[in-house]
Parts: C-alpha cells; structure tokens; sequence
C-alpha cells in the first residue's frame, strides 16, 4: 500500500467507545464509530492491543497472540470491524508486542515448570552473587531482573516485572512470531506497528552499566536489523499492500535509515520519540522543565533532512497512548487552547513523513489534571509516585510530576458529546472522565465549522490534494529563530511553505526569498491572507501557502 499520502488514526480500544456498558471501550465500539471516522478522511486505524492479558500494563502484557480478550469482545467482533472498515475503505492495523509477553502465557508458564524448551524462549540468568545479573534499570522503575524461584534464575524484563523478554536469539520463537503475524495476515489485517522492536536484539554478554541504565547494551543490539529482515521475509514482505511501523526507543538516525530505507526490506515507517524529550530536564523523564524550542526545532530540521536523503520514512505524531496530550504539553490550553492546537496540528501534518492522530487530538482533548494519585491507573505512574516520594520529593511535588507526564492524561475516555460521561458509556468508566468535555466532544465540534475537528478533516483533505506534502523534500528555514518554526516542502513542480508561531506572543519575520505567486491555502484565523516581505504572526498563528512553479 502506498503510505506517503495516507493518514492513520490510533484507537485506544479501552476508552474509545463502551457498547456493553462495563466502563470499558470495545471492538463493537470502534465499528459503531467507523462513520465518525470516514468522515474524518483517516485511510487506517492503528489499534493497540486487544489480545488476552491480565493487564497489568493495559494489554502489553500478551498472554494469548491469537484470541481477544473477552472485555473488548470476540473473533466474530474483530472479523464484522474488518468488513465494515474495509466497506468505508479504512484499513485494519494491528500492535503487535514481540520484546516481551506477559508471565500469564503459556510459554512462561512452561519456562517456570523446567521445561528446557521454553525455558530458552527467554533471558534467564545466574545471579552475580547475590545481586542480579546486571544492574540494568527496568524502563517502569527498579533493577530490570526478577528471581524465579522455581528456576532458581533471574529472567529479564525491561519493563513491568509480569512482562518477560523474549529471547530472539532461539529460531523457535521467531518461528513462532512468525505464525502469529500470517494469522493475523489471514483474518485481513493490512498494517502492524511493533512495539518497541528496537530492542528485541540484546547483547551477546551481559554487563553492568555504570553510566546509565543499560540501554545502551540492548538499544538496536547487534542482530536487530537481521531479525527484521527475517520478519520481513516471512511474513508481511510477500505482501506489499501492508503498512509496517516500528515503535523504536532511544534510536538513532542512522539505524533508522535501515529499519525504514526503501530498499533495506525490514518496515515501511519508523517511530522515534528525540522530538518528545525536549522538556525532560537532564533527559529524565520524571524531572520537568519548559520546552527546549530550539532543541524541538533542530531535532525535527535534522531528521526531516536525514530522512530524506537517506531513502528513510518517518512516522509524524504528538500524541499517543503514552504521551501526555500535547494541546497542554506545547500549547497552551487555556488561553489559546483552539489557535495552539491548530497550530501544532498545522506543523506535524505538513512534515515529510505519514501523520498519526491519536483518539481525542483531532478536537484538542487536554490533559485531565487529576490531583489525587488514587485517580491514576497506568503502573509506570503509580511505580513513579512511590519512586519519587523515596527521593524525598513532597507528595504535592511527586503528585505534580506525574500529573505532566502521566501515561494516563492520553487514555481518559473519547469525549463524544455533552452527556453523561461524555458518551463514552452508561457504566462507570474505568478511568474518570476529564472535567471539560461538555465544552470539548466531537458532537459539538462537528456543527462547528471553525473547530479543530473541521480544521483536521482539512489537513488531511490537504494532503490528498496537493502532492507536495506526500512526496515533497523537507527545506528548514529561519532556523535559529526564537518563536518561528519555518520551513518549505518543494517537488520540482510545486512549493508549500509553513510559518507557525509556538509562542503566545505577537512576532514577526523578514522573509528572504521571493514571495510571488504564493497562494494562501490554510489559515488558522489570522488576519494575514497573504504572503508579505515582513509576516507579523499573533499567538500560535499558522500559516500554509503553497505555489505551483
């Protein structure tokens, strides 16, 4: 499948739509909002794992690849929202997490019991002593190994202590994976993003980090792009209408020209998240500081133009299940809560790459501030709370952290109308609903011509119409500029320029080069309609002229 002109939705099946009245979303809720979605003008739903799972990390904790979890529905659910999506020409993407399954499956089960066969489908260890075999730190906080006692070994997990690491290094489980991708192949899935498969590759010997949290041993490990290819060749490479993403951690450029060049054979596309680090202070998450302008600007500069001559493809998104909502984030959700979220819709969905949404960005949906830790349910968050409170933060200092960088802000339910519980559901939801959404739903946002809603059907309406935004090189201008993030999309029959301001402040800019013939065809409600030799932006303006050399 073509994937430059296309755009991708990511629903987050729990709090999407709840057709049963549990307080949880479901596959008959994604099919009951198909239309909402065609109206949109998204061409593919990513949705995230609905797989059986005890949980413990909201379904990426797998304990069966190949059956649904009875609270999201059945088989025969998933098969009728295959058809219906591909009526309205929407294609079907599945997560598909394969560094690790839950402690829940049966080869885990089997490996515990002394079965030597699955026993090698993951990483166990003898401890260095009395320690853990290394002092790698898990990604959700605490040493990265956990004591089996029926083994009398530690197995690896750089996540949450249920989520065991695979061990791809055994041909047995990538055989294994691959049996699982062609039944899903089989049931009509057209796209798969891999869960931070950057890091199913780990090190031949096993060692201590003593300047870091050891990711630098197992980030894009040394058979990575091997494994790739292999999957690649297995399975969906045969097949050349599927859209691949790999969700990559702490990548780098250079291995994402190979995890996406367009003759490396590994996946079509590639998630970095450098862009979203820059109001991590000293690169920690769980410390906060104001956004490093400069920093997001020479970060997107340089791997749009990295990208680009390296034959790569980039993944465009803000948000994610994993991301706090970037209307609150970058924007500013109270004084310019509509012109910000524009505006930061305007410069992602015109980059060179395949723009994701996520459920909720498309009318601005913010952070909920919860203020009560009691209100939180992700286990990264809750394990952070404690972590911090050891430090000898304040409860009040560790509760404002983790209301900035929750997980959670992203996964309160879809704000659909003005009704109880914002039409999520009749039941009680299974996380609260944010306190805005009579104010901010899709229902009103629909009537309103002016809403982001409308605003995003049009950017999207955009990039099908011009091929400049699909196809076009990436130019950065005004590089060092405080408040302006600038730059041209050019193809050797078309220009488009976009000039955002990402400040709430008035500013202005003396452009360099000609300005005839620049049509204006994007306007984020400023009073510039033209293109002029000294543009004067107001508060998060965004403005797209494009021309036809």
């Amino acid at each position: 499948m073509k994937f430059e002109n296309k755009v991708i939705y990511q629903i987050y099946p729990k709090s999407f739509y709840d057709t049963n009245n549990d307080g949880i979303g479901d596959l008959k809720g994604i099919t009951e909002k198909l239309d909402y979605l065609k109206y949109l003008g998204i061409d593919c739903i990513w949705i995230t794992p609905f797989f059986i799972s005890p949980q413990k990390d909201n379904g990426y904790d797998v304990a069966d690849y190949y059956n649904i979890d009875p609270v999201y529905g059945t088989m025969e659910d998933f098969e009728n929202l295959s058809k219906e999506a591909q009526k309205r020409g929407i294609g079907i993407m599945l997560d598909m997490v394969f560094n690790h399954t839950s402690t829940e499956h049966q080869w885990f089960k089997k490996a515990i019991s002394g079965d030597k066969k699955y026993e090698n489908f993951y990483i166990f260890k003898n401890g260095d002593g009395e320690n853990p075999p290394t002092n790698w730190v898990s990604k959700f906080g605490g040493n990265a190994w956990e004591y089996s006692k029926e083994l009398g070994m530690y197995y690896l997990h750089l996540f949450d202590k249920t989520q065991a690491d695979l061990n791809w290094e055994n041909p047995e489980v990538r055989e294994e994976i691959y049996k699982i991708v062609k039944f899903w192949m089989e049931k009509g899935v057209n796209g798969f993003r891999f869960d931070v498969v950057n890091l199913i590759s780990k090190p031949a010997v096993y060692e201590n980090d003593y300047i870091g949290d050891g990711r630098r041993f197992y980030t894009d490990g040394p058979k990575i792009h091997e494994f790739l290819k292999e999957l690649n060749k297995n399975t969906f490479g045969k097949d050349e209408d599927i859209i691949t993403v790999g969700e990559m951690s702490s990548t780098s450029m250079e291995n994402c020209f190979k995890y996406s060049g367009k003759d490396e054979n590994e996946l079509s596309m590639v998630f970095n998240f450098h862009h979203l680090k820059v109001d991590y202070k000293n690169k920690d998450k769980w410390a906060l500081q104001p956004f490093d302008f400069q920093e997001l600007k020479d970060i997107f500069n340089s791997w749009q133009v990295g990208m680009q001559e390296n034959n790569g493809w980039s993944a465009l998104f803000w948000c994610n299940h994993d991301q706090p909502r970037i209307v609150s984030r970058l924007g500013d959700d109270k004084n310019y809560w509509k012109k910000s979220a524009k505006m930061l819709g305007t410069v992602i969905h015109m980059l060179r790459g395949t723009p994701y949404i996520y459920q909720g960005e498309e009318i601005g949906m913010t952070n909920p501030y919860f203020d009560k830790i009691t209100q939180y349910r992700d286990v990264e968050s809750l394990n952070y709370f404690e972590i911090l409170k050891n430090k000898g933060l304040l409860s009040e200092e560790a509760m404002k952290i983790v209301m900035e960088r929750s997980r959670d802000n992203s996964r309160t339910p879809m704000q659909w109308n003005s009704n109880k519980n914002a039409g999520f559901t009749q039941g009680t939801p299974w996380i609260d609903v944010i306190y805005n959404y009579k104010d901010i739903n899709v229902e009103e946002q629909i009537k309103d011509e002016d809403s982001i809603l409308n605003y995003y059907r049009k950017l999207i309406e955009l990039r099908k119409k011009y091929e400049v935004i699909s196809l076009g090189k990436t130019i950065p201008l005004a590089e060092k500029h405080k408040n302006i993030y600038m730059y041209k999309r050019v193809t050797e029959k078309e220009e488009l320029l976009v000039i955002s301001n990402f400040y709430g402040v008035e500013t202005s800019i003396e452009l360099d080069f000609d300005i005839e013939e620049y049509e204006n065809i994007l306007n984020n409600n400023n009073e510039n309609t033209k293109l002029e030799k000294i543009m004067v932006l107001k508060p998060y303006d965004v403005m797209v002229f494009h021309k036809t050399k």
